[in-house]
């Protein structure tokens, strides 16, 4: 039995909640008409993401009860989906960048970014969440957000969880690379999905934003790391794949290996790399 996965490599526009949301709402609501069981849209989705500074952000930030995670809320109830959804949550005198999964029960869980990059340090706060595990009608769903995916022991522990399916919302900048190249940030998600033998559903955004371009390629994966979907890059539009989530809790490679249990922890734990 598969589920079916959509990512919506949508544009998006700083400070265009408004705008924003309805274009959010036409490509869900595509998707769920597509036969879409659950639906990823890019990190901070509702407000965009070259913020000129902390005082912009807060005023585009909202709480896990304002109006985004409503509209998300509201299209999982009417669709019957699962929403995995980035949005930048005010939350007292802080502002985290944190992702969102609703259903039709509305909302599940809120996720914090822990690793922040480049200039996301001068403005939002740096949480201290683990990822975030939610079990769902479709199986258990792990969430981060965008360059979490690059660090393999964050990966790995929503892998050793019993995640399904990790799910994450991503803004992937747009930079150099060699002709003909993968750009490095699909390569360490694919990677991350073949190690530990868990599909992922990774979505980014289009649209230049203040001279900022995104890389695009949106992927979903299959336990295994091979891409069962891509989307173009720099281009909007929505990539979906029916992924085998059981085949997640199948670790062994064959009869003589287990991609966790060939784990040497009594040997990592001699060395640094648990530091």
């Amino acid at each position: 039995m598969t589920t079916r996965v959509t990512c919506c490599q949508i544009p998006l526009r700083i400070g265009d909640t408004t705008g924003n949301q309805i274009t959010a709402t036409a490509a869900i609501e595509a998707a769920a008409t597509d036969g879409a069981q659950i639906v990823v849209l890019p990190e901070l989705a509702s407000s965009g993401y070259v913020f000129a500074d902390r005082a912009e952000l807060e005023s585009l930030a909202e709480t896990r009860d304002g109006p985004a995670i409503t509209a998300w809320a509201n299209l999982a109830e009417a669709f019957d989906l699962t929403i995995v959804a980035g949005f930048p949550e005010a939350a007292g005198g802080k502002v985290y960048n944190s992702a969102a999964v609703v259903d039709r029960s509305g909302l599940r869980g809120v996720y914090r970014k822990a690793h922040l990059w480049d200039t996301e340090n001068n403005v939002f706060d740096r949480a201290d969440d683990l990822p975030l595990l939610i079990d769902t009608a479709h199986g258990r769903i792990g969430v981060m957000i965008c360059y979490d995916v690059e660090f393999p022991e964050w990966v790995r522990a929503v892998a050793l969880a019993g995640a399904d399916l990790l799910c994450a919302p991503v803004n992937w900048p747009l930079l150099p690379r060699p002709d003909g190249e993968r750009p490095t940030e699909q390569v360490r998600a694919l990677a991350g999905a073949g190690m530990n033998r868990m599909p992922l559903a990774v979505c980014d955004r289009a649209g230049v934003e203040r001279g900022q371009d995104w890389v695009g390629g949106s992927v979903i994966t299959d336990a295994n790391g091979y891409p069962m979907a891509i989307a173009e890059y720099c281009t909007p539009g929505s990539i979906t794949a029916d992924v085998d989530l059981a085949q997640s809790r199948i670790k062994r490679f064959n009869d003589n290996n287990d991609v966790h249990g060939d784990r040497r922890t009594d040997l990592y734990r001699r060395t640094a790399l648990l530091d």
